[in-house]
């Protein structure tokens, strides 16, 4: 009763959203029903998404929903001469009210703990914190951890038996209960999957690609590279002047900081980032590990130094904005790195890899990255390494896109910044 009652305020809200854009849009009652109808076919209303994956579908909804609106005008009479580039422009702008439309309204029903569904955990304990932790952090979900009274199972299965599942499935699918089981694979996105039946013998199989590793995903990533840095050039330009002054001002030496790192396939190239430290840093890391012997375990667990000596002034500005990784445009121009990609790992790194450095390597090395924008200098090394590998096997444009709107935040925020 009280999903129903959630589904009716929130389609009320993007029905008023929608007859608000519209309102000046001919045939603009259909253009609210279609999009209506599209947005619910996308289970928007009936389902409990993460705040991303329901923006996808969404926009997902509003392009079909522009087509077949045009359409409908097109063969109507009813379009004007040049409203095809009005209507574009009221889609792209319900492309960014009614997410934030959206999660203004669930923040208001959580609040009131309208938007709240009981939900009980299954599985091993470890499994279950992880969750109870997801949960309790990501509010959008909507869910809330009940072990007395819920409407919602999800079964973490990593570490149970195959026949404690079955009877667990059995037991809750009885129930009327809604039913969601975590697969045991986590380092695989089921949701870029494709299932594929065989119902003459009721089994399925589970389509996995390595995304990043496809011709033409690669087209596509290079494309976009090439396309951001040219349009970025000019801003690029100007900031250089700008941050080149205020490192000559600060100390001397070079305006930037070249380092060989490992590229695509393990070749070697050089990675440019504007300097942040001082000439005779060398001399400053030695003197000043000889009183502080702790910050060489500290460099061991997380590649990094706590507190660095040889960082100047205006180099720990330029760290803590990541701006002293802007020079890295002239890697992505040069076809040498990407936008979004693992981190381009020292030399001295290439055997801290492990296993893990020829699939790492396979791929282009990236200015930001999904371990920057997941605690950047706050996790372990070990720890990066596990998320780039996770990236590379389920990239998507789509994710390279999160990425870089997350790490827009995380920066403004400092997380983890050095």
């Amino acid at each position: 009763m009280r999903k129903s009652f959630i589904a009716i305020i929130l389609i009320l809200l993007d029905t008023l959203t929608l007859g608000i854009i519209f309102s000046t849009l001919p045939a603009n009652i259909e253009a609210v029903l279609i999009t209506l109808l599209l947005l619910y076919s996308e289970k928007i209303y009936t389902l409990h998404y993460d705040f991303w994956q329901e923006m996808k579908k969404i926009l997902k909804a509003l392009l079909l929903s522009y087509l077949i609106i045009l359409s409908f005008l097109v063969f109507s009479d009813k379009l004007v001469q040049n409203q095809a580039y009005s209507i574009a422009l009221y889609f792209l702008l319900l492309s960014v009210v009614l997410p934030i439309q959206k999660r203004i309204a669930k923040r208001l029903l959580y609040a009131i703990s309208l938007f709240k569904t009981d939900v009980l955990l299954l599985g091993k304990k470890e499994e279950i914190d992880i969750f109870k932790r997801e949960l309790k952090e990501n509010w959008y979900l909507g869910l809330q951890p009940n072990k007395q009274h819920y409407s919602t199972v999800i079964i973490a299965s990593k570490g149970m038996k195959l026949k404690d599942i079955d009877k667990l499935i059995s037991q809750y699918l009885t129930t009327n209960t809604t039913l969601h089981v975590v697969p045991y694979l986590r380092d695989i996105n089921f949701s870029n999957a494709t299932i594929i039946e065989y119902s003459n013998i009721r089994y399925n199989t589970i389509q996995i690609e390595n995304r990043l590793l496809m011709k033409r995903n690669i087209f596509i990533k290079n494309f976009f590279d090439y396309l951001f840095g040219i349009l970025l050039l000019p801003i690029f330009l100007l900031l250089h002047l700008v941050l080149s002054l205020l490192i000559r001002l600060d100390s001397k030496g070079d305006i930037l900081f070249r380092q060989q790192r490992l590229a695509k396939d393990g070749k070697i190239f050089v990675c440019y980032k504007y300097r942040t430290m001082y000439e005779d840093s060398e001399i400053l890391l030695q003197n000043y590990l000889k009183e502080h012997s702790e910050e060489i375990d500290y460099y061991k667990k997380y590649h990094k130094y706590k507190n660095d000596p040889r960082v100047t002034r205006v180099g720990k500005f330029l760290r803590r904005t990541s701006l002293d990784e802007l020079a890295q445009i002239i890697n992505i121009l040069k076809g040498e790195m990407s936008f979004v990609g693992p981190r381009p790992y020292m030399l001295n790194e290439s055997e801290a890899l492990g296993k893990s450095k020829e699939f790492i390597l396979k791929v282009k090395p990236g200015i930001t990255g999904l371990w920057q924008v997941s605690g950047r200098n706050n996790i372990p090394f070990k720890e990066r390494i596990k998320l780039e590998t996770w990236y590379i096997k389920n990239w998507s444009l789509w994710a390279d896109f999160i990425i870089v709107i997350k790490t827009i935040k995380v920066v403004f925020m400092k997380v983890g910044a050095k």
